[in-house]
C-alpha cells in the first residue's frame, strides 16, 4: 500500500487503523504545514509501533514475525497473480493508458525510479502485478531527484534495466544527469511525463486556498511559452531519443527500448 500524496486523502486512508508497526519506515507525517491540517497522519489513539528500523535485516524482522504468529510458509499467498482483464489502450495517450503499459512491457529485477509525481499514480497499484523488480520514488516534498537515482541505480546494478517515470517539471531540475547517462552507457529507460506544467504546484496552490489563480502565477507554474522539447534536450546530451502521442506509439517506443541496452529517453505527452 502506498500513502497518497494529498494530505486529506492520505489521512483518511489512515483514519480506521488502530496499530500502525513500522518495518523500515519512519511515521508517516505531512511535510508542509497547511492551514487547519494536522501535521501527523495517523488519527489521535493510533499505536505507532516498530518492529525493525531502517539500516536492520527487514526480512529477518518480518520472518521471525511470521513465526511467531504461526503462519506457515505454505499459507503465504501472492499479492498478484495476473493483470486486471483490461484491453489495451488505444488511441491519445493518458498518464493512466502509459501506467497500465509500463508495468506490461516490465522486464524482471528491472529497477523502477518514480518521480512522476501526480502522473504516474495508478503506476504503483499496477506494479503488484508487473515482472518482480525494485521500485523507488521520491520521499518528501523534493523534485529533481528522478534522473540522479537512475543514474546511480544504472550504475550500482549495471546488469539490471533501469526505467525513469519522469515529470517534465521535475527533470528539469537534474537534465543534465542524462549527460551521465549516455557517457557512461547506462541501461535506462526514461519515460518523460509531458503535461507542460508543474501540476503539483498548482494542487498546493489549492492546498493552502488559492483557488484563483492569476494570469502572471499561472505562467510560474505552466512550461510552455516555450513549450520543452524533451527530444531535442535529450539528443544535446547524447541520449537517443522519441516522441510518442499516442498509446501505439508509445507501446511500440517503449517495446524498442525495453529490449535494447544503452540509455534511451520516451518523450509522452499527455
Amino acid at each position: 500500500m502506498r500513502i497518497p500524496y494529498p494530505i486529506d486523502a492520505a489521512a483518511a486512508l489512515l483514519d480506521d487503523i488502530d496499530v500502525l508497526i513500522l518495518v523500515g519506515a519512519k511515521e508517516p507525517v505531512a511535510f508542509f504545514a497547511y492551514p487547519g491540517k494536522p501535521g501527523r497522519l495517523v488519527r489521535e489513539g493510533c499505536d505507532v509501533l516498530t518492529l525493525a528500523a531502517h539500516g536492520e535485516d527487514l526480512k529477518a524482522a518480518l520472518a521471525a514475525l511470521r513465526e511467531e504468529l504461526g503462519v506457515r510458509p505454505s499459507r503465504q499467498l501472492p499479492i498478484a497473480t495476473a493483470f486486471p482483464d483490461e484491453s489495451t489502450p488505444r488511441g491519445k495517450l493518458t498518464d493512466d493508458a502509459m501506467a497500465l503499459l509500463v508495468a506490461r512491457r516490465l522486464p524482471a529485477n528491472a529497477i523502477v525510479c518514480d518521480e512522476a509525481v501526480t502522473s504516474a499514480r495508478r503506476y504503483f497499484a499496477l506494479s503488484a502485478f508487473a515482472a518482480p523488480h525494485d521500485y523507488m520514488m521520491a520521499t518528501g516534498g523534493s523534485i529533481g531527484g528522478g534522473i540522479p537515482l537512475a543514474t546511480g541505480a544504472a550504475i550500482a546494478c549495471p546488469g539490471r534495466k533501469v526505467v525513469n517515470l519522469e515529470a517534465d517539471g521535475s527533470g528539469m531540475y537534474t537534465v543534465q544527469g542524462l549527460w551521465t547517462q549516455a557517457r557512461e552507457k547506462l541501461d535506462v529507460v526514461t519515460i518523460v511525463f509531458s503535461n507542460r506544467t508543474y501540476a503539483i504546484l498548482h494542487g498546493e496552490m489549492r492546498n493552502v486556498g488559492v483557488n484563483a489563480v492569476g494570469e502572471n502565477a499561472r505562467r510560474m507554474l505552466d512550461l510552455d511559452q516555450p513549450a520543452l522539447d524533451w527530444v531535442s534536450l535529450a539528443n544535446g546530451m547524447g541520449v537517443e531519443a522519441a516522441r510518442a502521442g499516442t498509446c501505439e506509439r508509445f507501446d511500440a517506443l517503449l517495446d524498442s527500448a525495453m529490449s535494447r541496452p544503452g540509455p534511451f529517453l520516451i518523450e509522452a505527452l499527455i
